[in-house]
């Protein structure tokens, strides 16, 4: 073991590809949503998460904390355009994918 360790020249680890950290993030809230509510985008932006666009519309809607509570990233555009390209052309302030493709 020692004599293969000694001929492998180690390198910088790169980041992760956006693309990666985008379906992670959605297998987690995905898995996160099967076991109970996700917490409510009210509770979310208490503890300081920013909020995207679509996310603020649901957060000032006269809505009861439990509709707030529901995964909303199963139905954004913006998710499957991160699944799917490295650099998306997305930009909204506060979405998560935009924040993976920075770096």
């Amino acid at each position: 073991m020692d004599r293969i360790a000694d001929g492998v020249e180690l390198t910088e680890p790169e980041p992760a590809p956006a693309r990666l950290k985008a379906k992670i993030l959605s297998a987690l809230l995905a898995r996160q949503a099967e076991t109970g509510p996700l917490p409510s985008l009210t509770h979310s932006h208490a503890h300081g998460r920013e909020l995207c666009v679509f996310e603020q519309l649901v957060h000032i809607a006269p809505l009861g904390e439990r509709s707030k509570s529901v995964n909303l990233l199963r139905v954004c555009h913006e998710r499957m355009l991160a699944e799917r390209f490295e650099n998306p052309p997305i930009y909204w302030s506060g979405c998560p994918y935009v924040e993976f493709k920075k770096g």
